[in-house]
């Protein structure tokens, strides 16, 4: 048993946190004010290789593996602690991984460097208006043609539409899910990429979120959309299946962004506790505040590991290694289920130690408290973390929805 990173990932770590320290965090409040990660940043991320790092190298990756993938989005969360370009790295890193395994090489080529480039974005669409983790129910079908398919149905909640319709200089698309044998639920659902930003009878909206500002989402729908075939991801009807890998590999990089964001946050409130007094002493000696403060930080140190094992048995999958379906799936759920309420827990509890200051905008910690909040949805409820737990302990037979 090694919890020790590689020399090569140590060096990533402080590359990636010199470049956040420098380059991200004098511009956090800018992004989470204005809404937009500005495009300086994203181009020098794809300058210094982050940007769709777990791909081939000969589609602009570096082959990372899931683990290195985990320590750079922790070092981004702790430089923009309202988690808009975690988001944005995780997101990319993740379905780029699902792309560059299971699709097809003309796909691969037409899509991936751009990404890698910083010049498009590459998201996850499953959630529909009425279809959250239930996807056996999603309406959006795809119907075979001569050439290709032809999608119907609408998307929401979906992170980067800003960014794909009027930001980057190549737009971008969404790894998508669709039916194309509605009768069969699960087994009917195939995997495409849609070329969002290129395709017709697209009608994309937005929404206004109250935290993460700085990466945009919303949803589209779908009107006789034409994708060619090679945009197929894996096999036809077997789409459930493959994006469910992606599902883990998103939700246990979350779990290190939320670690990353609500450890740079208890270090900022550490650093006030030690200089604020109350009754002529600095309220960091109060056994009250010391309690807390060791409790949340062991939760989240226990969530972080729990991540990076994740993470080693997803990379252990992935290489066929050993590491079976089930037992990851488990593994990142119980990342993904833990991380984000520890991390709004400590986030919390730290603004309360602000006093009054704390419940002003002039306290920053409102944006990561606002940012980790929105990842009990994200990728999967938190519910449904649960239910994959409980599922892989108790057996097939006590899944309450069959």
């Amino acid at each position: 048993m090694d919890f020790t990173f590689t020399k090569e990932q140590e060096m990533i770590r402080r590359d990636v946190r010199e470049f956040g320290e420098f380059e991200i965090e004098p511009y956090m409040e800018e992004i989470e004010e204005k809404g937009a990660i500005p495009n300086e940043i994203i181009k020098e991320m794809a300058e210094i290789g982050i940007l769709c790092m777990s791909v081939d190298s000969k589609y602009g990756g570096i082959n990372a593996d899931p683990v290195t993938v985990g320590i750079v989005a922790e070092e981004l969360a702790r430089a923009d602690i309202s988690c808009a370009i975690p988001t944005f790295f995780l997101v990319e890193a993740a379905w780029g991984s699902i792309l560059d395994r299971y699709g097809t090489e003309e796909a691969k080529q037409a899509i991936l460097p751009d990404a890698a480039k910083g010049e498009a974005f590459i998201g996850i669409a499953a959630t529909e208006p009425d279809v959250g983790s239930d996807l056996a129910n999603m309406i959006t079908v795809a119907k075979k043609t001569e050439d290709g398919y032809k999608l119907n149905g609408a998307k929401m909640f979906i992170s980067g539409i800003k960014e794909v319709m009027n930001q980057l200089p190549k737009g971008g698309g969404y790894v998508t899910l669709a039916k194309t044998e509605p009768k069969n639920g699960a087994r009917g659902i195939s995997l495409f990429y849609l070329p969002l930003s290129k395709a017709d009878g697209v009608s994309p909206t937005t929404f206004e979120d109250w935290g993460r500002k700085g990466i945009s989402s919303g949803g589209f729908m779908l009107s006789d959309v034409s994708i060619p075939k090679e945009y197929l991801i894996g096999q036809e009807n077997k789409g459930f299946y493959t994006a469910m890998e992606g599902f883990d590999y998103a939700r246990t990089i979350i779990a290190c962004v939320c670690c990353g964001a609500s450890m740079k946050s208890l270090e900022i409130a550490m650093e006030y506790i030690k200089e604020r007094t109350a009754f002529g002493t600095p309220i960091g000696k109060y056994e009250a505040i010391q309690m807390k403060l060791a409790e949340h930080w062991s939760k989240i140190r226990a969530a972080r590991h729990l991540a990076y094992e994740a993470l080693w048995t997803l990379g252990r999958e992935i290489e066929n290694k050993g590491a079976k379906r089930f037992e990851t799936s488990m593994k990142c759920a119980q990342a993904k289920l833990l991380a984000p309420q520890f991390a709004f827990e400590a986030i919390n509890d730290a603004i309360q130690w602000f006093g009054a200051f704390g419940y002003t905008t002039g306290c920053d910690l409102h944006i990561p408290l606002k940012a980790v909040r929105s990842y009990y949805w994200a990728e999967g409820s938190r519910e449904i973390m649960a239910l994959i737990v409980a599922r892989e302990l108790l057996g097939k037979d006590f899944v309450a929805y069959r």
